[in-house]
């Protein structure tokens, strides 16, 4: 874990992206991937390549398992319930815990899936270690105060905990309002930060509560006398405006929470909501922590040579394609680093920490993103992404066209966050598949491997 601690400790800044105008197609992808492999090869010899799957709308849709995916998941172990490739699970869901989540998933799938398989939106928030020490509020709901200790936070204070200290806050529900007498407010600490892990169950109490935090700098019981701005820090995980459950159509995510939060901000006091980190899919950071995760179950399988290339598959053009393209470019321009600092006299294991590898935002503001330590591992090839039809994005929407050679319109409603920088190359997948098992088995057999 302290290895992972250093490698995503690069990539605090989470939302900011790598440049490069290299687009990803069918054409290109299968030509890299098929030009040398064929069934018969040895083991030794084969691609080594692992396989990131989403949740919510490509293996289930709400507690009900997708038929394919339970199919698909038989295939991708032997006899003895082995993994034939390394497995990785990247959810933008974040009000469990990662035991709970693989728990879940063992028992929708009917395979094994630990806890070291699974990334949830809120599982890199491990490495912004220069908030673990502060009074953080903490919104969503589950076993909020559970998950921020798992993740390192060690002062924390809930909606709930700052509703009972303060209850003339939340009045929107006129049965929550204070009866008679007005109950004298409880002493908390000042809240030094925000962190957001998901949608809360009452969202006009958490919006409520959250501005007076921002707008009082952290201390909602005192008056609102001047602007704080820059408010204090917030950290947001899950960016996903919709999700696919059984209902016919979508469901409000965490990012339709972020929407109105960032609205209600900026109608009060003029000015922008700002993020300290935004977290999960379609962030970098999220896909550099899985792709750890998939080298380290690389190694439990006993791999000795380095994983090749992965496979992300999802159902949501804006937070999975999205991500897993925009992580493709970040994985394309650390090689070009790396062999820059070989041409530049040096062994390309380590890279000045200072080293920019052709950084710019793909969100709004300044920044970039530093690329210090060493290479000690040698990166895969790149990401390639699969688009299912069994979730978000169905034939029927009008997201992307009929043709995955053509290119997305500017025109487009673009449903990823304000933050992000709207880029139509990065939505288009490099495949689409009707469901995960066909996902599965075009990987396999780009790759020269049988499922059987």
């Amino acid at each position: 874990m302290a290895e992972i601690f250093s490698r995503l400790n690069m990539f605090r800044i989470g939302w900011r992206g790598v440049k490069l105008s290299r687009k990803v197609t069918n054409a290109a992808v299968s030509a890299q991937t098929q030009r040398r492999y064929s069934t018969d090869v040895c083991e030794q010899e084969r691609s080594l390549f692992g396989l990131l799957f989403d949740i919510d709308g490509v293996l289930v849709r709400g507690r009900t398992p997708i038929p394919a995916a339970k199919q698909c998941f038989r295939n991708l172990v032997d006899g003895d319930g082995k993994y034939r490739v390394p497995v990785v699970f990247v959810t933008n869901a974040g009000n469990s815990l990662r035991e709970t989540k693989a728990e879940q998933l063992s028992h929708l799938l009917e395979v094994e899936v630990s806890p070291d398989q699974v990334v949830l939106s809120h599982s890199p928030l491990r490495v912004f270690t220069q908030f673990h020490d502060l009074c953080v509020l903490v919104s969503g709901q589950g076993p909020v105060v559970e998950v921020a200790h798992n993740v390192g936070f060690k002062n924390v204070v809930t909606i709930d905990m700052l509703r009972e200290a303060n209850p003339l806050l939340d009045v929107v529900d006129h049965n929550r309002r204070p009866k008679d007498l007005i109950p004298p407010s409880k002493k908390l600490p000042p809240i030094d930060a925000v962190v957001l892990f998901g949608e809360p169950i009452r969202w006009e109490t958490n919006l409520q509560l959250i501005t007076d935090v921002l707008l009082t700098n952290g201390r909602p019981g005192n008056p609102v006398t001047s602007l704080h701005y820059p408010h204090i820090p917030v950290l947001a995980c899950n960016m996903d405006l919709l999700w696919m459950a059984e209902a016919k159509n979508p469901r409000f995510g965490h990012g339709m929470f972020l929407v109105c939060l960032e609205s209600i901000y900026k109608k009060i006091t003029g000015c922008e909501l700002k993020y300290e980190a935004l977290i999960g899919k379609p962030s970098v950071v999220t896909y550099n922590y899985a792709e750890l995760l998939v080298r380290k179950q690389a190694e439990k399988l006993g791999w000795t040579r380095p994983v090749e290339r992965l496979y992300a598959i999802g159902d949501n053009p804006m937070a999975d394609i999205y991500g897993a393209n925009l992580y493709n470019r970040y994985l394309k321009a650390m090689h070009r680093t790396r062999a820059q600092a070989q041409a530049q006299g040096g062994s390309g294991s380590q890279v000045p920490g200072d080293l920019q590898c052709e950084v710019s935002d793909d969100a709004k503001g300044s920044g970039r993103v530093m690329v210090g330590g060493s290479f000690d591992h040698r990166l895969p090839e790149g990401c390639s992404s699969i688009l299912v039809c069994t979730g978000v994005y169905n034939h029927d929407h009008k997201d992307l066209p009929s043709d995955p050679e053509q290119t997305v319109t500017e025109q487009q409603i673009f449903h990823g966050h304000r933050d992000f920088r709207f880029d139509p190359s990065l939505t288009q997948p490099s495949f689409m598949v009707h469901d995960v098992r066909d996902g599965v088995e075009l990987v396999f057999q780009l790759e020269g491997r049988s499922l059987q």
